[in-house]
């Protein structure tokens, strides 16, 4: 049984930072792309940053571009994605996701996820 679980949002003020991270057990992690999505109130659940089973590839959304920075550890079956000069915009649920498949060309498709954790709340006070 696959289990993707999220952990490390919290309440952080304009200007801060936050490191998100995930577990995934139950998959051949080193063999699945994992990606961030995030869902604001009264908005679609959108993509904020995947990376390759490798590691070696990464793509973000614009919004985050320059602030958020994904990373994984294949061997602890991790991956996380450091937020920093957070704004109030960047609050949302955010979502861990596995994929099997790897996009060059960002951004990360929500359809090509197939398995999710149950997300962790950020929110950014101005």
């Amino acid at each position: 049984q696959v289990q993707v679980v999220e952990s490390g949002g919290g309440l952080v003020q304009a200007g801060g930072s936050l490191r998100l991270s995930c577990t995934a057990s139950g998959l051949n992690f080193d063999g699945y792309t994992m990606g961030w999505f995030r869902q604001a109130p009264g908005k679609e659940r959108e993509g904020v940053s995947c990376i390759k089973w490798s590691g070696d590839s990464s793509n973000y959304a614009d919004s985050v571009k320059g602030r958020f920075t994904i990373s994984r550890d294949n061997a602890k079956e991790t991956v996380h994605l450091q937020m920093n000069s957070l704004k109030p915009d960047d609050t949302a649920m955010y979502y861990c996701a596995a994929s099997a498949l790897w996009r060059n060309n960002g951004p990360c498709q929500e359809g090509d996820f197939h398995y999710w954790g149950q997300g962790t709340q950020v929110t950014v006070s101005s």
